[in-house]
């Protein structure tokens, strides 16, 4: 494993925030990418207080089978309320049991044994033993509920309770890292059948679960309040939690700033800027991958490679980073971040004006101009993306750009229908597995690009199956180079999972994407 020690870095940055980056340490697993801690040196951990935390939204419902397992969706509610089976070893970046007791294979991964810890009980008395799981797991790979876990859950092909605290899983495919699969979806948690058989309304209204806090209020469109469950073996810190959620990335700062609350969840690397100039110690966790513009290869313009490669080289990155995001972003050269042991030196197409604008020609002589749409959001990130894009593009000929904005409710079933010519995207990669199986595979509904490569599918398909790190190595380097070589994306950021710490906030540490694990948090304000 390559132990990796890592500073937040920018172009400009205050002397106050240059010290407070002295000061505290980020700390990520260069196994996988998918460990992130943050602690300055201030002594042991004390128990008691309550943080506030913000965050972009609020989830829907409280149903694990609803919420998505990312920094900026769910993650700490479904963590502060259903604790975790599994999460990353801090020190190794391999699946590591909380509530489980294990999560082994000795088959190459066809299948699992799930053994889960002795004496845990949901708030509700019953017990949080196999047979919950197998109640959670199969509603989350049941295709009619709609479980943004279905990737992961579909996987599994059979699940049988042995005894009481074993449950049996059966993959459709050997997948020996299928727990990196379990713990950054939402496989992770485990609410209680019970609770959940009473129904959707009465569950949001008392969610059960055996984490390590409990809800005792949510009100809709402003926050959720949490108090330490007696219950939960170690104690956690904070007596508890006040989640707040603000879909303003800068009145999330702000209220860190002014000391309003301890921590902010973010996204964006405009803003992670501001926090850092303010004085403000940021955690970002690295990843491989990013956000993309997803370049539908079903249908023309980008049916022809020449176009997909075209456009990749006329974008540029660095200019696209100084007017929509401050300067600030990290920007992918390569698919995987330099902490990863399947990074390479493989580059994503670089700015070249002149190679695009032959290409540009090339098509125009033969009749097919690079004509298309951009779909774009309403989120002011997101449409500004679009524009710099548009903007960039009309100092080429033979290239026509409009872009076309909707709220995302809206633009998503012509994303899940693939109606479009291009999108915005992420694949935020840390274990390679899901990520590229779900955004680049032939087989896979939630490849938008369409793409379907037969030497890429099978690259894929080896670096799944291996259990040898050397082989996934070589592996995901032959995907690699065939994704460059493809172009059915134009990587532009990297994903930035991060949050944004207040004074006398500690024991931060996060695992899988992004995900923050509440019992670890502790106050001296």
């Amino acid at each position: 494993m390559l132990h990796h020690l890592r500073r937040r870095t920018r172009r400009t940055i205050s002397a106050v925030a240059a010290a407070v980056s002295v000061a505290l340490v980020l700390t990520a697993c260069g196994s996988n990418g998918s460990v992130a801690t943050a602690d300055a040196e201030v002594g042991d951990p004390v128990h008691g207080g309550t943080v506030r935390i913000v965050q972009g939204g609020e989830p829907r419902s409280l149903d694990p089978a609803t919420l998505v397992n990312a920094w900026v969706s769910n993650s700490l509610i479904g963590n502060a309320l259903y604790g975790t089976l599994l999460v990353n070893d801090p020190e190794t970046g391999e699946p590591s049991p909380v509530l489980a007791e294990s999560f082994d294979t000795t088959d190459g991964g066809t299948t699992f044994e799930l053994t889960l810890r002795e004496g845990i009980t949901f708030t509700d008395g019953t017990a949080y033993d196999a047979e919950a799981v197998r109640h959670n797991w199969d509603r989350m790979r049941d295709p009619a509920a709609g479980s943004p876990s279905l990737i992961q859950a579909s996987q599994i092909e059979a699940l049988e309770v042995t005894d009481p605290l074993t449950l049996r899983v059966t993959l459709r495919a050997p997948n020996p890292h299928y727990g990196q699969a379990v713990l950054w979806s939402g496989l992770n948690w485990i609410a209680s059948p019970a609770a959940l058989d009473g129904g959707r309304q009465a569950f949001d209204e008392q969610p059960v679960g055996a984490g390590p806090f409990t809800m005792t209020q949510w009100r809709r469109q402003d926050r959720i309040i949490l108090e330490r469950n007696p219950g939960y073996e170690p104690v956690p810190y904070l007596d508890g939690i006040e989640l707040i959620h603000n879909g303003d990335t800068n009145q999330r700062i702000n209220a860190v700033i002014a000391g309003e609350a301890g921590v902010a969840i973010e996204g964006s690397w405009a803003s992670l800027g501001r926090a850092e100039d303010a004085g403000l110690r940021t955690l970002v966790q690295p990843t491989g991958g990013g956000q993309f513009l997803a370049l539908n290869t079903r249908r023309a313009p980008f049916d022809d490679e020449r176009a997909r490669r075209a456009l990749a080289l006329a974008i540029d990155i660095d200019a696209l980073n100084d007017v929509v995001f401050a300067g600030r972003a990290e920007l992918p050269r390569t698919l995987f971040d330099e902490s990863s042991p399947f990074h390479t030196d493989i580059a994503v197409p670089a700015h070249d004006p002149q190679a695009a604008q032959e290409l540009f020609d090339e098509l125009a002589a033969e009749g097919r101009p690079v004509s298309f749409t951009f779909l774009a959001y309403t989120s002011v990130e997101n449409k500004a993306v679009a524009e710099a894009v548009q903007a960039q593009l009309s100092a080429f000929d033979g290239v026509d750009v409009r872009v076309e904005v909707l709220e995302f409710a809206s633009a998503l079933p012509r994303l899940n229908t693939y109606d479009f010519d291009v999108a915005i995207t992420s694949a935020t990669i840390l274990d390679p597995d899901t990520a590229l199986w779900s955004n680049f595979h032939g087989d896979s509904t939630g490849n938008f690009t369409g793409i379907d490569d037969a030497e890429l599918n099978t690259a894929i398909d080896e670096g799944r199956r291996a259990a040898d790190l050397d082989a996934r190595i070589a592996a995901y380097e032959i995907a690699q180079q065939r994704i460059v070589d493809l172009n059915p994306v134009v990587w532009y950021i990297r994903t930035a999972p991060a949050a944004v710490l207040g004074d006398g906030v500690h024991g931060v540490q996060m695992y899988g994407m992004g995900s923050i694990r509440p019992e670890l948090l502790w106050t001296t304000g």
